[in-house]
C-alpha cells in the first residue's frame, strides 16, 4: 500500500507503524491497569451512597488517575495505527464514525479521570465525584468505546485487512460494551483486551510485510 513515495527511507516507513502498534498495546496496558486499580479502590462503584476512602484506596485512586492521560495519548496512537493498517481505501462515513467515537472515547476518559481524582480530596463531599466518574466511564464512555470497535471491525472487514475471527470477536466484543455496560462489573475489561488483540495483530501483520524496494 502506498508505494508512490519510493524516495521515504526505510526505517521511516516501517518503524512508525510498528511504534504505533505498540502503543495499542502499552494503551491496553495501561487501560486494564487503571480499570483494575479503580475497581480495587472503590468496589462498589456508584451504587453505594457514602464510600470511606482509606489511605490505601485513596493510593490506588492515585495511581488510577495518573495512568489515564498515558493510556489515552497511546490510545491515539493506535487510532494511527489502525488506519494506517487500513491504508487508502476506507469508507468515508465510517471512517468520520471512527474518528468522532475515538476522540468522544478520550474526552470520556479523561473528564472520568478528572473526577475520580475528587475522590482523593478528604475535605470535600466525595459522593459526586465518585458518581460522575463511574457514570462517564462505565455508561459514556465505554459506550463510544463499542462504536469504536464496531466501526472498527466494519472497516477491518470491508478492506479485509482483519481475518474474519478478529472481526467476530470485535462485533462481539462491541456488543457487550455496548449493551452490558455498567450493570456487570469488570466489563470494561472487554476493550483493553480487544485492543490488545487487534495491536498485536497488526504488529504481527507489520513483521511479516516485505520492505519497500528503495532504488
Amino acid at each position: 500500500m502506498r508505494q508512490g513515495h519510493q524516495a521515504t527511507p526505510t526505517g521511516a516507513s516501517l518503524s512508525t507503524p510498528r511504534m504505533a502498534g505498540l502503543a495499542g498495546v502499552l494503551f491496553a496496558v495501561l487501560l486494564a491497569g487503571a480499570i483494575v486499580l479503580a475497581r480495587i479502590a472503590l468496589p462498589e462503584g456508584g451504587g453505594a451512597a457514602r464510600v470511606e476512602v482509606t489511605s490505601g484506596q485513596r493510593d490506588a485512586v492515585t495511581a488510577a488517575v495518573e495512568l489515564v492521560p498515558f493510556a489515552g495519548i497511546a490510545f491515539l496512537w493506535f487510532m494511527g495505527a489502525l488506519r494506517e493498517h487500513g491504508g487508502d481505501g476506507e469508507d468515508r462515513f465510517v471512517s468520520t464514525v471512527f474518528l468522532g467515537s475515538g476522540l468522544i472515547f478520550v474526552a470520556c476518559l479523561f473528564g472520568a479521570a478528572a473526577a475520580a481524582g475528587t475522590v482523593l480530596d478528604t475535605d470535600q463531599p466525595q459522593d459526586f465525584g465518585r458518581h460522575f466518574a463511574y457514570t462517564l466511564l462505565t455508561t459514556y464512555a465505554m459506550r463510544m468505546a463499542a462504536v469504536f470497535v464496531f466501526a472498527t471491525s466494519t472497516i477491518g472487514r470491508g478492506l479485509g485487512v482483519f481475518p474474519r475471527p478478529l472481526v467476530l470477536a470485535g462485533y462481539l466484543a462491541g456488543a457487550v460494551l455496548l449493551v452490558v455496560g455498567s450493570s456487570v462489573p469488570w466489563s470494561e475489561l472487554v476493550f483493553p483486551a480487544w485492543a490488545l488483540m487487534v495491536s498485536v495483530y497488526v504488529l504481527k501483520s507489520r513483521l511479516g510485510r516485505p520492505g519497500p524496494v528503495v532504488p
